[in-house]
């Protein structure tokens, strides 16, 4: 129940009106029976007009509002007063209410009672294996990010049922095991000709009405506010037009009352509000604000908002901030810092995880552990996704291509086994659930060209040409279709896939109905030159079955073998038949061997944890280096060397090697970084026995704009002593990271 005591309230401010004044007036004895008989009878008429207004307001419940409303005209009938009638409502409803009635699978537009999905209770049988998440409790949050759905509705997309059946996506996701959809809000994400932006166009009656659909289904409802007009995320934090020239303290008041208003109004809708998040991935800005301070005081007035509306609706809502790049551990850290400082009253952290991007699990797990133990709050991934295949069903290229990712099979198994993961890190970790995002966000069609006036018309690809003059380096330049289609968990036709059902499964596990191999490890071996080839007889197996560890022996052609030639560098190919012990049949295997260089440097990557070889000299000031653990400044793995300093600074990085065998080498290395200056000196060096040889000057362009110093023909007599590195000389505010150093024999 919800606000009966409200109306009860303004039903007794009535009685007056509606029961005393006309019995007063027949007491004067009119004559006209016709009036007698009317005034006599409004009473109860108007009884009923009002109170089951009321009563369907106030109770989520149809059918407590009709038992609720035939008890109460009968009441009045016989004599109740007005207060009595009311109460007697207000009882009924909330027995009602407890009661376990029957409800319908399918729910109109207009209803109000809420389907109750039918979920395991014990280990099911599928056409997927799940192995089961040991503590996930029933509260968890299973999470989708549906934003794009009524776009992709207005284009044409249905969505189908594993027989084939078509259905709403609600009730796919209901039945999936999903109890949370997430929903993005933009400001005003149309030109002045009112022509959307495309990526679902997502307004507050977007959220409104997916909030108002999810909630018939059971579902709450995660209001995602970006406070611009289009995309946020790391790399832009566009303001929305209407704020573009506010000063701080002005933008601050126009955020807070657009959340207060926007929360209102989808609350109203009937939607079922549970968390709102306070910016999008907002580790370098929002609403257009880059500096530190107005961003927190940004956030602090959103969070404020947030919980005005959940005190003044009676509603527990949770306020979450927003932030990614959870591979670095430390800029994480300094970013909970800050909220600390500031004050800010938060409810969850939540975060960004996308395991092609954003480093290890562990690492993952341990910075949200870091978060609730320092400082008091929940934690929650609000972003993640896998895809099920290469390929690209619109003819819009995608975000994430699929090829060359190994932690997990790019297949529906596949899928369900990241997704499964990611939920079981979140439970590890103390945190309240996961979200993936846009599983529902498929091709409206398969054909570029017939799609472009789609796109356009109905915002379902990810930009349309009319968010250019809003965003110009972006949407301006690469507008087009869904990027994101091979990462759904619906096929390109719109039927769900397997892996839809990972949710539901991951409390009890399922079983698959037959052992199938997902993907085999690829046989590709290097060996160093002049070494002995040693290659594996057996190769990793991934099944449908996660827990199923058979390897595959293999027998590899002897003339294949015989043919390669370990005095000197080249690639040969291998042809072999692989067998696994229980299964039937055989497989034809191709595989290859690198003889390569000998790499004499240690840890050149940096991956391993002791990095004591490497050494560091600066003159004055704070050490501006470090072994940085941050996939995206790696130019391969998760970790690099790193170098950033306020004030101007000036190093030397290096390994000193012995024992390499005589000969003649190249020394090579790629660095990444940029602010250096125009007076930065940057260059690879060798020193053999005390004599220097420097590579050509490196010049820093930016962010992943990798450069591949190199140094060849490096002279190296018995015994003599190495000393390999960088040299760094650079201005204020410069930064960047070194990876994959080599010194190898030269050809």
């Amino acid at each position: 129940m919800r606000n009966i005591y409200i109306y009860m309230a303004i039903m007794f401010g009535v009685t007056y009106l509606i029961r005393i004044l006309p019995l007063t007036l027949i007491r004067k004895e009119i004559k006209n029976v016709f009036i007698r008989s009317f005034l006599y009878y409004v009473p109860y008429v108007t009884l009923a007009v009002m109170t089951f207004p009321a009563i369907i307001h106030a109770t989520d419940s149809v059918i407590a509002a009709s038992i609720a409303f035939v008890i109460a005209v009968i009441a009045a009938w016989y004599g109740a007063s007005l207060f009595q009638v009311s109460v007697l409502a207000c009882v009924v409803v909330f027995v009602v209410e407890l009661m376990p009635l029957p409800l319908s699978a399918d729910i109109s537009d207009g209803a109000t009672q809420k389907y109750v999905a039918e979920l395991p209770s014990d280990v099911s049988e599928a056409d997927i294996y799940v192995e089961k998440i040991e503590g996930i409790s029933d509260d968890f949050i299973k999470g989708m990010d549906i934003s794009s759905l009524l776009a992709e509705e207005a284009s044409g997309v249905k969505y189908y049922d594993a027989a084939g059946e078509e259905q709403d996506l609600m009730k796919l996701l209901a039945d999936a095991g999903i109890n949370y959809v997430r929903v993005r809000v933009w400001n005003d994400p149309f030109d002045e000709n009112g022509n959307g932006y495309g990526g679902g166009n997502c307004t507050v009656d977007t959220a409104a009405e997916i909030g108002r659909r999810a909630a018939a289904y059971g579902m709450k409802l995660c209001v995602d506010f970006h406070y611009s007009d289009f995309w946020a995320d790391p790399s832009k934090q566009m303001s929305p037009k209407a704020w573009a020239d506010m000063s701080g303290a002005n933008k601050a008041k126009e955020l807070e009352s657009f959340t207060v208003q926007s929360l209102k109004k989808i609350i109203d809708a009937g939607a079922d509000v549970g968390m709102v998040q306070i910016g999008n991935e907002t580790n370098n800005g929002i609403a257009g604000e880059r500096a530190l301070s107005e961003r927190l005081q940004l956030i602090k007035v959103g969070c404020k908002a947030v919980h005005e509306v959940a005190d003044e609706r009676g509603i527990d809502i949770k306020a979450a901030v927003h932030y990614t790049q959870v591979d670095d551990a430390a800029g994480i850290k300094k970013i909970a810092d800050g909220l600390s400082s500031a004050k800010i009253e938060y409810d969850i952290f939540g975060i960004s995880y996308y395991p092609y991007w954003h480093g290890t699990m562990d690492n993952m797990i341990n910075v949200l552990k870091d978060i609730e133990k320092d400082y008091g709050v929940k934690t929650c991934i609000m972003e993640t996704s896998w895809p099920y295949t290469t390929s690209d069903g619109d003819g819009s290229a995608n975000s994430v291509s699929g090829d060359g990712l190994t932690d997990y099979p790019v297949s529906v198994q596949g899928q369900a086994n990241a997704v499964r993961d990611i939920m079981a890190a979140a439970v590890t970790a103390g945190a309240d659930g996961v979200f993936y995002w846009e599983g529902a966000w498929i091709p409206v069609g398969g054909n570029k060209s017939a799609n472009s006036s789609i796109w356009e018309q109905y915002g379902s690809g990810w930009a349309s040409s009319f968010a250019g003059a809003y965003d110009p380096e972006d949407a301006g330049k690469y507008y087009g279709g869904c990027s994101w289609d091979n990462q759904a968990m619906f096929d390109f036709d719109g039927k769900m896939l397997d892996s839809l059902n990972v949710f539901k499964y991951v409390n009890y596990g399922a079983v698959g109905k037959k052992l199938e191999i997902i993907s085999v490890e690829d046989a590709i071996f290097e060996s160093p030159i002049g070494g002995e080839l040693i290659i594996p007889d057996s190769l990793r197996v991934t099944y449908n079955d996660s827990s199923c560890k058979l390897p595959m022996a293999v027998e590899w052609n002897d003339d294949d073998l015989a043919a390669v030639d370990t005095s000197t560098s080249g690639v040969y190919e291998l042809n072999g038949v692989g067998t696994i012990e229980g299964i039937d049949g055989s497989f034809d295997i191709k595989g290859s061997v690198r003889i390569a260089a000998i790499n004499y440097i240690k840890n050149p990557d940096f991956e391993d944890e002791d990095a004591s070889m490497w050494e560091s000299y600066f003159e004055e000031g704070k050490d501006p280096t470090d072994i940085q653990n941050k996939a995206a400044d790696a130019y391969n793995g998760d970790k690099a060397f790193h170098f950033y300093r306020a004030d101007k600074f000036e190093f030397d990085m290096s390994q000193t090697i012995t024992d390499v065998p005589e000969g003649t080498y190249t020394l090579s290395a790629y660095i990444q970084g940029g602010d250096v200056g125009s007076d930065s000196d940057i260059y690879m060096f060798a020193i053999v026995d005390g004599e220097t040889v420097k590579s050509e000057k490196v010049e820093l362009t930016g962010w992943q704009q990798w450069k591949n110093a190199m140094i060849d023909g490096v002279d190296i007599k018995a015994d003599s002593e190495v000393i390999i590195g960088f040299h760094v000389k650079s201005g204020a505010g410069g930064w960047g990271t070194m990876d994959e150093f080599e010194l190898s024999l030269s050809n």
